[in-house]
């Protein structure tokens, strides 16, 4: 810790506290926001690929879907779309079912 104070203290580097290029990214605007079209990425069988190795050779047990999760979020506008829409879905099926029993 002290190391890093001495390294912000020293002019040469003051102006990285200062400097956005350098600041963390917030955790809400890590991940890219993936609309309702893409979400079959998140569980079709077409994305998943099993690693058993990484990239330097030690033995793992993850798929890729895992990555996908950690990068990639679903949008929440799009999500709260879809389930108005499934809501509004329902709502149709309820009042088509309650308007067939007319007649006899």
């Amino acid at each position: 810790m002290s190391s890093q104070e001495e390294i912000l203290n020293d002019g040469r580097f003051s102006c990285i506290t200062r400097d956005p290029r350098f600041w963390e990214m917030p955790e809400k605007k890590r991940k890219i926001k993936i609309d309702k079209r893409f979400r079959a990425m998140f569980h079709d069988k077409k994305f998943k690929l099993k690693y058993t190795v990484d990239k330097r050779g030690r033995p793992v047990n993850y798929t890729s879907t895992e990555n996908l999760r950690k990068f990639y979020a679903l949008s929440e506008s799009d999500s709260d779309l879809s389930e108005d829409d499934s809501k509004e879905r329902a709502e149709k099926k309820k009042k088509k079912k309650k308007a067939k029993p007319t007649g006899d």
